[in-house]
């Protein structure tokens, strides 16, 4: 199916020697929301679960060709997160999209339409995006607004691996939004890696 455009046409590039790419693997610093049934309240961030993803070589070119099923949608990443969090999610963005990918990232308050209605305006960048970042922050589970913004997201794709990416920051796992318990999360603890993580993260 089209679900993983590009994504998955990536994957598929000749890789050197026996390396493989495990798609179910998540970033180093990532941590699966069953890993550890004796974790500790107090310790839930150090004991994350460390799993190891080996990525192939993706050459810019690849991403960028016209041909690309990545230019069926009109950006590439949909951050979703809290008016609170504006500053951070500014920078995300402005990281992603000095990549050399140039990851096209909508942002709502620069990228809405002026005079267009606020719904429409996500449902649409919702659906013409490959990816979503959830940053999920105390804002976040405070925010009715971001919780639809998260399940429209989800319905937009049920099925596809990968293409919501959870960022937690400055929230325990035991708040984990129970909609995204079957997706590995980022944790945001240095926001260098982190923002690492999320460009390994859309780019596979």
């Amino acid at each position: 199916p089209h679900s993983a455009g590009w994504f998955r046409r990536l994957l598929r590039k000749p890789k050197s020697g026996s390396v493989e790419t495990n798609l179910n693997a998540s970033s180093s610093a990532s941590s699966s929301p069953s890993s550890s049934s004796a974790e500790s309240s107090g310790s839930s961030r150090s004991t994350s679960v460390a799993r190891s993803i080996r990525l192939s070589p993706v050459s810019v070119s690849d991403i960028s060709a016209s041909g690309s099923a990545r230019w069926a949608k009109s950006y590439d990443v949909c951050i979703c997160h809290s008016e609170v969090d504006l500053e951070l999610v500014e920078e995300l963005v402005s990281y992603l999209e000095g990549q050399p990918e140039s990851f096209r990232c909508f942002l709502q308050l620069r990228d809405a339409a002026p005079g267009s209605a606020v719904v429409t305006e996500l449902c649409d960048a919702v659906r013409n995006s490959h990816c979503w970042v959830m940053l999920i922050t105390p804002g976040f589970l405070r925010d009715p607004w971001c919780k639809y913004q998260m399940h429209q997201a989800l319905a937009e794709a049920p099925m596809a691996h990968g293409r919501t990416i959870p960022v937690l920051k400055d929230v325990d796992r035991k708040d984990y939004p129970k909609e995204l318990r079957n997706l590995y999360y980022i944790y945001m603890a240095l926001k260098e890696n982190s923002f690492r993580q999320i460009r390994d993260t859309v780019v596979r």
